[in-house]
């Protein structure tokens, strides 16, 4: 049972990052019941599908690394895309343990359904900041994590899956 400990209300400063981070959220969140409802799939779906089109024959590690995500979870988003015929996977030619992906027509009928980034609003948006601006907010956010005991795995996560 937790201590009885008295609950005090969050400082000026406290609430105003917290309503903040509620803004963050709730726009990321947002734009993927959006994505959702043009195309259908999740957002992450979206994201992978659109790698693979620009990618044609990309593997699984290379899908993987360009959506920042583990293996296995692109594995995953690739089975329920497979399923969906929007995508196809082949035994490379060159070394037949790895795959090469290409988008079908219905992944293509997808992603022409999709407004707004394929990636997300997050990523494009912090793709706009200056070095300085992401330098501090990563080491700001590391302290954070830590002050959570967050786990860090969780970073491999895509948003759209959350």
């Amino acid at each position: 049972m937790p201590s009885a400990k008295a609950i005090t209300p969050p400082s000026v400063n406290t609430a105003q990052v917290l309503r903040r981070f509620r803004v963050v959220f709730n726009t990321v969140r947002g734009h993927f019941q959006q994505v959702e409802k043009q195309a259908g799939v999740g957002g992450a779906q979206v994201w992978a599908l659109s790698v693979v089109r620009d990618q044609p024959g990309i593997g699984m590690g290379g899908l993987a690394k360009s959506m920042d995500i583990h293996q296995s979870t692109a594995s995953n988003l690739v089975k329920a895309l497979q399923k969906k015929d929007m995508l196809s996977m082949t035994k490379a030619v060159v070394d037949r343990r790895n795959v090469e992906m290409k988008i079908l027509p219905a992944g293509l009928a997808v992603l022409a359904k999709v407004t707004g980034p394929f990636e997300g609003v997050l990523p494009e948006a912090l793709g706009q900041l200056p070095l300085a601006t992401l330098t501090r907010m990563d080491g700001d956010l590391l302290e954070l994590i830590r002050l959570l005991n967050a786990d860090e795995k969780a970073g491999g996560i895509p948003l759209g899956q959350l």
